[in-house]
C-alpha cells in the first residue's frame, strides 16, 4: 500500500470516529458518546487486500439471513468470490436485496479472529464496482475496510448474520477490531 492509501484509510477511520461521537444516528447510545474515544482498528496491512476472481449467478439464488434479534432477512446471492489469504484458498459470496443498486455488494463474513479481536457475531464488507460484473473478472476484496455491523454497539439494531459459507478458515487481523 502506499502512503496516499494509509493516510486516505486513516481520514476514513477519524471520520467515521466523529460519527460515532457526535452524529444523532450514531449506533452509540448517546449516555455513552461522551466517553467514546475511537473505534480501535488493525493497523492497515497491504495483504490483506486481496484480488478476487467472481463468479456471476445468472439467476441469483435467494438466501435467508438470520439476524441478531432471531428474525429473517432474504438476499439475492449475486456473486461469488475466490481468492487466496494467507495462503489459503477462500470464498465469499456477495449479496444483494431484490431492489437495491446492482452496483454494491454486501459481504458479511467470520474469520478466526471472530469473537475474540473482533465483534463476536462477525463483520461485513461492502464493494461498490462501475457495470455489471461478469465471469472471470477480478475486483480487490480491501478487508482494511472490513467493519462492525451497528448492531455490535448498540442491541437496538438488528444485524443479517454472515452465513456459514461465508466463515474463512484465517485470521484476518485486518479492518475495524474490539480491543
Amino acid at each position: 500500500m502506499t502512503d496516499d492509501y494509509d493516510d486516505e484509510l486513516r481520514r476514513n477511520r477519524a471520520e467515521k470516529d466523529d460519527f460515532f461521537a457526535d452524529h444523532p444516528q450514531s449506533p452509540i447510545p448517546p449516555e455513552e458518546r461522551e466517553g467514546f474515544d475511537g473505534l480501535a482498528y488493525f493497523d492497515p496491512d497491504p495483504t490483506y487486500r486481496v484480488d478476487a476472481t467472481v463468479t456471476t449467478h445468472e439467476e441469483p439464488e435467494p438466501v435467508e439471513l438470520e439476524t441478531t434479534d432471531g428474525r429473517v432477512v432474504r438476499y439475492l446471492h449475486v456473486v461469488t468470490f475466490a481468492f487466496d489469504i494467507d495462503g489459503e484458498d477462500a470464498t465469499l459470496s456477495g449479496y444483494r436485496q431484490a431492489g437495491d443498486d446492482p452496483g454494491q455488494l454486501f459481504v458479511p463474513f467470520r474469520d478466526k479472529t471472530t469473537g475474540q479481536q473482533t465483534y463476536k457475531q462477525g463483520r461485513y464488507m461492502e464493494l461498490e464496482h462501475d457495470g455489471e460484473l461478469a465471469d472471470g473478472d477480478t475486483v480487490t476484496l480491501d478487508f482494511n475496510l472490513a467493519y462492525a455491523p451497528f448492531c455490535a454497539y448498540s442491541d437496538t439494531f438488528s444485524c443479517p448474520l454472515p452465513p456459514e459459507d461465508n466463515w474463512l478458515n484465517v485470521a484476518v487481523e485486518a479492518g475495524e477490531r474490539t480491543n
